[in-house]
């Protein structure tokens, strides 16, 4: 590791042509990138996914309907699926970890600045600001790991960064609802916000600088153009975006509405019980690490498919009127979920050959375009027909990110 700031500096900007200097298991430079990384995904789930448990309440306050009051967080989805593409091209030019320490800071202020939105048309457009700002984290993390990560332990690290999601999801979520219920949800979401805040500046002053990342000055289109189709025509990758956009949308459908149903009648649960629902997520920290794991020394398709039947498994199990079961459909559902997704977002960087960011940016544009799209969608569902049509919607959903993955599994053996 360099010790100088110029060195830092110079290790960031370029890499020795033909040499790699992966980080390492066992070295203080991967404890510190692991940790950093976990940092970046704590802040920017928690920052998302603050606003699901005050859905009910936005749609009571501001006299808005369930479909419309998940727009808080479908417009933040949304664009960030768009600003996901915009910042792998950045990066290449601005570098991985610049974007990735302006996005959480950024992403955090405007978190605070939320608390303080006079009217619901204001507050929606502070979200969709939010999620452009938070473009310069997912995809751009995906693609640090994948670069400096040795790949023998790629699964593992990829694992604990999607735990890191998974803890700030939770964070975000329970403690945004056990603030509301006695603060309110205006200073809830101010303290969240400046609990991003400290994160991002965790993650600045521990994430070493990129070693094998290749500053690209300028922005040439036909460059990211010709990166972003070549992902495209490798017959496994659309398989795997695939999966992301359906995997992610109906597990955020099962999120978003479920809120709805739980604080009616017979339920009738207040927003501290509601936000403690959400400590499921605990599951899906382990899951991510342990899934990575598992794919690693037993095949990354194998743990992939468990996960997604992991997934619709729950889903399903949340058609029962036990509220008991309920939770535990819940918990199967969120590990299934972050099983799959450790797996699927670890393989995009195997199967990608060069430009790794903008393959990680492709898989993340079809992550928030499912979440934004399905999520809102499921909305139309529940109105209509009521639970057991957001889990049909789900179940059909997770059917068709199943087989994706059997046909992507194929097609990467074929190319091995």
């Amino acid at each position: 590791m360099p010790t100088s700031a110029h060195a830092m500096k110079t290790a960031e900007t370029a890499a020795i042509p033909g040499q790699k200097q992966y980080l390492t298991r066992g070295t203080g430079a991967y404890r510190r990138a692991s940790l950093a990384l976990f940092l970046s995904g704590f802040s920017t789930f928690s920052l998302l996914y603050c606003v699901q448990p005050l859905l009910p309440i936005f749609s009571q306050q501001f006299s808005v309907s369930p479909a419309e009051s998940s727009l808080s967080l479908s417009l933040s989805t949304g664009f960030l699926a768009v600003a996901i593409v915009c910042a792998a091209a950045l990066s290449e030019g601005l570098g991985r970890r610049s974007l990735m320490s302006i996005s959480l800071v950024g992403a955090a202020l405007l978190t605070i600045a939320t608390a303080f939105a006079p009217n619901w048309h204001l507050l929606l457009v502070i979200r969709a600001l939010q999620g452009l700002v938070l473009g310069g984290v997912p995809a751009v993390a995906m693609a640090y790991l994948a670069e400096e990560i040795d790949p023998r332990g790629l699964g593992a690290t990829m694992g604990l960064y999607v735990g890191g999601t998974a803890f700030g999801g939770m964070s975000g979520r329970v403690l945004t609802g056990i603030l509301a219920e006695y603060l309110t949800w205006r200073p809830a979401l101010f303290i969240i916000g400046a609990i991003g805040l400290a994160a991002a500046v965790g993650f600045i002053a521990l994430l070493p600088p990129s070693r094998n990342f290749v500053r690209r000055p300028g922005f040439d289109p036909r460059f990211h153009a010709k990166a972003w189709l070549g992902h495209l025509s490798n017959p496994a990758l659309p398989f795997i975006f695939a999966i992301a956009f359906l995997a992610m949308g109906s597990f955020v459908t099962i999120y978003n509405y479920a809120g709805f149903r739980l604080v009616a009648p017979p339920y009738g649960l207040n927003q501290t019980e509601l936000g403690l629902i959400f400590t499921v997520y605990l599951f899906g920290i382990g899951a991510s690490s342990i899934g990575g794991l598992l794919g690693d020394r037993i095949g990354h398709f194998s743990v992939l498919l468990f996960g997604l039947a992991l997934t619709a498994a729950g889903s399903a199990l949340t058609l029962f009127a036990a509220l008991p079961v309920i939770i535990l459909g819940i918990i199967v559902l969120t590990t299934g979920f972050f099983m799959s997704h450790s797996i699927a977002s670890g393989l995009v960087g195997k199967l990608a050959h060069g430009t790794k960011g903008h393959a990680s940016s492709l898989y993340m544009l079809a992550y928030y375009v499912g979440s934004s799209l399905m999520g809102s969608a499921g909305g139309w569902f529940y109105a209509v027909e009521g639970w057991a049509a957001v889990v049909i919607f789900t179940l059909v959903m997770l059917a068709l990110a199943f087989v994706s993955a059997c046909f992507a599994q194929q097609f990467a053996r074929r190319k091995a």
